[in-house]
């Protein structure tokens, strides 16, 4: 058997990188897709600014990468704590419709 050689990945110059602090993710039987997007105050309607469409084993093989990132990470620069109380996820991913408190005889 033959070594694996590693890539050479090459950055172009005119790369831009975006900031984004949401993803949406949904899949198919064959795919993943993730839509990363900026969700900022004063903005009603951000757009997506890049859509990732992964196979199945794609997905399997980033979430192993960054599960590994995030571990060497925090025994670096210590644990990175999760938001107590009201997050921006309670405002994105409240149930639709109207609110009902109580029981209904």
């Amino acid at each position: 058997m033959s070594e694996a050689k590693p890539l050479n990945v090459v950055l172009p110059e005119d790369l831009k990188a975006q900031f984004v602090n949401m993803v949406r993710i949904a899949h198919t039987p064959g795919e993943f897709v993730l839509d990363f997007t900026a969700v900022l105050p004063g903005v009603e309607d951000p757009k997506v600014s890049t859509r990732v469409i992964l196979s199945p084993l794609g997905m399997k093989l980033m979430q192993h990468a960054i599960t590994d990132n995030l571990r060497r990470y925090e025994a670096t620069f210590g644990e990175i704590r999760l938001p107590s109380g009201h997050t921006l996820a309670d405002d994105l991913f409240r149930p639709c419709g109207p609110q009902t408190s109580g029981s209904e005889d």
